[in-house]
């Protein structure tokens, strides 16, 4: 099947730097587009084409309302689409326009991404589970803002275990606060990348914004409140427990983790770990797993998390045929339960007569 789709204006952010925009809808969706003027001839399959040109006709569309679109954002958004049978860019845009994310416009760049915005909005506690880079921690910050400025919270508490300063927290200068902060610099990261250095440091001074270790959350009741629980992996199952048991009334609550990445000492039980067994299945709760084809970071990132990923698996493949080897042929030990049975039975007659 072939078709033409004008384009018009707007063209050039279309196409992408060197043409990326266009081979992610080439690849993703098996066709071959040609630029004729202003116009893309496509080429392909009919289910394929006709998604190209539902896609590009979107965004004319949008283009024509005076909607402006970066190369970054339109790249996101085509990750998304080629992905996802069941959007349009027309949603996603729309979508986008109702979270106010301070300075920032942040879209997804990936199906999974788009999916765990949507939790966020629909249920009161959502787990993001998966490996570094694929933006749990930074998504959860922006609707966390986004639900502040928008008047749907009135606070956000950022926490996270500070398992890394372990007992060598006291030999570290300062006070207690000054002492963890190393440990939480990665939200406040997220938040001056949204809001302005001034508008946060009030924020923090009012304590409408609170960064604090996970032990500060024993004993309150978290109403109004955006929270989220980064490098939740690290927290023991008490603490994870404490923790999902302080939500209170018109509250949401975020969990991230990268269950790959456990820094506790041998012998302690991870909670996220164990809260992913335990909450399984409870209505209200949503549970959001990354993989490598949701890293944005550098490409190199998503080449090491496989990398691991392959390495890991081989060890276990590796342990478990070494347990194979090493367990005996017959499970009890070398002994048949019949004959010990009647020797049993012997015995108790010879002790009888």
């Amino acid at each position: 099947m072939k078709i033409c789709v004008q384009i018009g204006p707007g063209i050039e952010p279309l196409l992408g730097t060197r043409d990326e925009n266009l081979r992610i809808l080439e690849e993703g969706l098996k066709i071959k587009a040609r630029l004729v003027d202003n116009a893309l001839e496509i080429e392909g399959d009919e289910d394929g084409v006709l998604r190209a040109e539902s896609i590009l006709e979107d965004y004319t569309t949008l283009v024509g309302r005076g909607q402006k679109f970066t190369n970054g954002d339109l790249n996101a958004y085509f990750r998304v689409l080629v992905a996802d049978p069941e959007t349009s860019l027309l949603r996603l845009v729309e979508s986008a326009r109702k979270r106010n994310f301070g300075k920032k416009t942040i879209a997804p760049k990936s199906l999974n991404q788009q999916r765990y915005l949507d939790a966020i909005e629909r249920y009161d506690l959502v787990f993001g589970i998966g490996p570094a880079g694929t933006g749990k921690t930074y998504l959860a910050v922006a609707m966390a803002v986004s639900a502040l400025l928008n008047k749907q919270v009135s606070r956000i508490i950022l926490t996270r275990p500070a398992v890394e300063a372990g007992e060598r927290l006291g030999f570290l200068p300062g006070t207690l606060q000054e002492k963890v902060n190393p440990y939480l610099r990665p939200l406040y990261d997220a938040l001056y990348d949204m809001l302005d250095v001034e508008k946060v440091e009030r924020l923090l001074e009012r304590n409408i914004i609170e960064v604090a270790p996970i032990a500060f959350m024993r004993g309150r009741t978290l109403n109004d409140s955006f929270i989220i629980l980064d490098e939740a992996q690290n927290s023991t199952p008490e603490q994870m427990k404490m923790l999902l048991t302080r939500q209170g009334f018109n509250s949401k609550m975020v969990v991230t983790g990268d269950i790959t990445q456990i820094d506790l000492p041998p012998g302690r039980q991870s909670g996220l770990l164990e809260a992913i067994e335990v909450l399984k299945g409870i209505k209200g709760i949503s549970f959001i797993y990354f993989d490598e084809r949701d890293v944005v970071r550098h490409s190199l990132v998503q080449e090491i998390v496989k990398a691991y990923e392959r390495y890991e698996q081989a060890k276990r493949q590796a342990r478990q045929q070494r347990q194979a080897l090493e367990a005996p042929a017959n499970p009890d030990n070398g002994r048949n339960p019949q004959l010990g049975a009647t020797a049993n039975a012997t015995a108790c007659l010879g002790a009888d007569g």
